[in-house]
């Protein structure tokens, strides 16, 4: 039997970044049978080497790095003759541009302010893009002065319409800028034939996946971890930008995650929470499946606490030091416990370099609550199985989740948790293996800690029922099993070129 040839299409994570979504991905390269994948990665810059090992499975790996100053053709290349690039740019003329580009481009600008927007509609409008850009050269196009008009005269009626004089030349630039680097892929035009694009969120990843099925017919999956428009809604909204930047960023991006659940055979969410919001923004309820993560219960299992630690008491995490995780709220909650508890010792394992302003937002309020002794960012660790048997307890403080593979892989190290009540994590996370807490809550998180740290056959308690909820509902045997089954299921849904 031929194996399925999957584009798994990962957006700041797999294979060149880790956390829980490059963790899924890399479980799921090396562990799926009967599938070849072709890693599609887009990036913010061209990373060197991966971060990663990849498996035998890894035919191939594209990288697209969205907001380097090069342009993407600068790394990728596009299998095509040396005359015929040329020719693009030469082609794409002034006149050319306003004839057959702008149209197309105006029609997308105005689309995404509609509110009865019809996905088939802007179906077809992308597939108009690509063919044009087939024949024209991106850069060209996207720089022509007409473009630029257009953009800003639409922009404009809409800060009019909704009485915005706040907005600067400098704000409408950076919205110009975010589309431009939005459909950069559409560039890409030489992607190999696959039988499934899988997509890791509902964003940046759909262009590629588009160009796929209208040059391939190859049908189009996705894989939902953290919802990505809640967490643009989140991101936005708590930017520093202008109402106008705001409202065009959040309806781009509702725009672009209803195409993406419109154009999915199959959506799998990694816990009941994502359903909600996937039918809300239009998702068809009858193509949406949970599987939830799983581990490999085998590796993550319980151990002897270090000797250095054995006496110390001691909370570990993993995370990325970044907003969604909201490690402030975390180090809040140390100084809560440091008050009960002097000789607590938080040990925080995960890439402090990711976001370096975050990271310094951390570092400053760690010496502003004198907890220098007490919280230590201890950088990325290779060995993740033995993070949570060097703690007590583990904790998550985030303010976004899928299905955190970081609860789970503590519960089966036989760790309770306390976390903060998002995503699948009360999925995960049931009353007998740990404590549920309101994000951003410091002090219902540290009192929390300090419960458990102070009651020893409680840790024991929940660590015992912890592990055995993994091993009953987590394994890494479920997880596979299930992604197998629909990977068959999506490829049978091919219809040949379109």
């Amino acid at each position: 039997m031929a194996k399925i040839k999957v584009m798994l299409i990962t957006e700041g994570t797999y294979p060149y970044n880790g956390g829980g979504v490059s963790t899924w991905a890399h479980i799921l390269c090396d562990r799926v049978n009967n599938v070849d994948f072709t890693l599609y990665s887009i990036n913010a810059f061209f990373e060197e080497k991966p971060k990663y090992e990849l498996s035998e499975n890894v035919e191939k790996v594209i990288q697209v790095p969205l907001w380097t100053p090069d342009e993407p053709y600068d790394y990728v290349s596009y299998g095509e003759e040396y005359y015929k690039t040329v020719g693009k740019k030469e082609w794409t003329t002034d006149e050319c541009v306003k004839e057959k580009f702008l149209p197309l481009f105006e029609r997308l600008l105005t689309f995404v302010y509609e509110e009865d927007q019809d996905m088939q509609l802007l179906d077809l409008l992308f597939r108009e893009l690509w063919l044009y850009f087939e024949d024209y050269d991106y850069k060209e196009t996207m720089r022509n002065k007409h473009v630029w008009k257009t953009y800003v005269d639409i922009v404009a009626s809409h800060i009019v319409k909704k009485n915005n004089p706040s907005a600067a030349l400098m704000d409408i630039t950076v919205g110009m800028r975010w589309i431009y680097r939005f459909l950069i892929p559409l560039a890409i035009v030489d992607l190999p034939k696959v039988d499934i694009s899988h997509l890791t969120l509902s964003g940046f990843p759909l262009i590629p996946a588009l160009i796929a099925n209208y040059k391939y017919g190859t049908p189009i999956m996705l894989t939902e971890h953290g919802v990505f428009i809640r967490e643009r809604l989140l991101a936005i909204n708590n930017s520093e930008y202008p109402f106008f930047l705001k409202n065009m960023l959040i309806k781009f991006s509702e725009t672009i995650a209803r195409l993406v659940y419109y154009k999915s055979e199959a959506i799998i969410s990694v816990n009941i929470f994502n359903k909600k919001w996937e039918v809300l923004y239009g998702a068809n309820p009858d193509k949406i499946k949970v599987i939830y993560n799983g581990i490999d219960h085998t590796l993550f299992k319980p151990r002897e606490k270090p000797a250095p630690l054995k006496d110390v008491p001691t909370v570990v995490a993993a995370a990325r030091i970044f907003e969604l995780k909201d490690v402030l709220t975390m180090i809040k909650a140390c100084g809560v416990v440091a008050k009960e508890i002097p000789q607590v010792q938080f040990l925080v394992y995960g890439d402090d370099q990711a976001v370096p302003d975050y990271t310094k937002e951390c570092t400053d309020l760690i010496e502003d609550l004198k907890l220098k002794n007490n919280f230590q960012l201890m950088g990325p660790k290779s060995d993740p199985h033995l993070i949570f048997p060097e703690g007590d307890l583990s904790i998550l403080t985030s303010i976004s989740e899928g299905f955190p593979y970081t609860v789970i892989e503590s519960m089966s190290c036989g760790i309770p948790v306390v976390a903060t009540d998002v995503g699948g994590v009360k999925e995960a996370l049931d009353e007998g293996s740990g404590f549920v807490c309101k994000p951003k809550n410091h002090e219902e998180i540290g009192q929390r800690v300090i419960q458990l740290l102070q009651n020893e056959e409680l840790r024991f308690q929940m660590g015992e029922h912890a592990r055995k909820r993994v091993v009953e509902n987590f394994t890494l045997k479920n997880f596979i099993e299930q992604y197998e089954e629909v990977y068959q299921q999506v490829n049978a849904t091919k219809t040949g070129n379109r």
